[in-house]
């Protein structure tokens, strides 16, 4: 959940590659193409807990865990994690997802 929340506040502080003039999270999250698949299916039906606010507030506030500190995408691959997706290098999986930062002269606001 943390990971996945690194890659929400990164394409929203980025402002480069597929996340120009993108300046809020929910712009983000209902971007499209390229938003998260979670909210264009009824996967989550409630509202977010308090551990999930509070682990959303440390996100907020610049808290960054690795593989994702950099991070703009990541998926789930049926097997071993590509070298690169779409041009971005691979930064490492975390358990069955597979992490991608842009090179830092493509986006550096995400290096911040």
């Amino acid at each position: 959940m943390l990971l996945a929340g690194n890659v929400m506040v990164n394409r929203v502080y980025a402002n480069c590659l597929d996340f120009n003039n993108i300046r809020t999270i929910p712009e983000m999250v209902y971007q499209s193409p390229g938003g998260f698949e979670a909210v264009q299916r009824s996967y989550f039906y409630q509202r977010a807990r308090n551990r999930e606010v509070r682990l959303a507030r440390r996100l907020v506030q610049g808290e960054r865990f690795a593989p994702a500190q950099n991070s703009l995408w990541f998926y789930r691959p049926t097997g071993a994690c590509p070298a690169e997706w779409f041009g971005q290098p691979n930064v490492g999986r975390y358990k069955a997802h597979c992490f991608f930062s842009p090179i830092y002269s493509d986006c550096p606001e995400v290096y911040r």
